[in-house]
């Protein structure tokens, strides 16, 4: 009964290995030390300009978000300005109370004030060329004192908001009459709403 079995040698544990092993020398261990720092310092690197990057963006959609809210608002309040001026026009035209007529106008230019305070800017169309961007074209009128395709009449005021178009000023553009030739040829087509 004698077999030859074979020795199993007993598992080493982590100790004895390292026991085993032989020491890096302070060289090799340095050279370990230093790349594991230069890798810790440019993580710390990264986080920083990652959180850097965070802190723009949310400062930009922020700036966005007001943006929008305050675009949003001033386009509500467009008719409200609309109906105030159509109120003063007709106080005026009709005689009316000339200290109602002064307050109205009051509120008016100090509404006038905050909102261009806030970005809020009219488009000037009235004897400007007629541009499609800036003008919506109500209608065209036969006007032989003024050069084509200029504005000649203004149905609705025109609205720029932090320098983007809020709301189209709706004109009246002129045209020639047919039996005069405008010496220019500078031809827009116009297509009127």
């Amino acid at each position: 009964m004698s077999q030859d079995k074979p020795q199993v040698e007993p598992e080493k544990t982590p100790d004895q290995e390292t026991a085993d092993s032989p020491e890096p020398g302070p060289e090799e261990t340095l050279d370990s030390l230093r790349a594991e720092r230069d890798e810790l310092a440019e993580r710390v690197l990264r986080q920083a300009a990652e959180h850097e990057n965070y802190k723009k963006r949310s400062e930009r959609e922020k700036s966005e978000f007001f943006k929008r809210a305050n675009q949003s608002m001033a386009a509500d309040l467009l008719p409200v300005i609309d109906n105030l001026e159509r109120a003063l026009a007709a106080a005026r035209e009709n005689g009316g109370d000339q200290s109602m007529i002064d307050g109205l106008e009051m509120i008016h230019q100090e509404l006038m004030r905050v909102l261009e305070r806030h970005g809020l800017e009219p488009i000037e169309a009235l004897g400007q060329p007629f541009d499609p961007e800036y003008h919506e074209a109500m209608m065209q009128q036969e006007d032989p004192d003024q050069p084509n395709n200029t504005v000649i009449d203004q149905v609705q005021k025109g609205y720029l908001f932090q320098d983007r178009l809020l709301r189209p000023a709706m004109v009246v553009v002129s045209k020639r009459p047919e039996n005069q030739n405008d010496d220019n040829g500078d031809e827009v087509e116009i297509v009127v709403n």
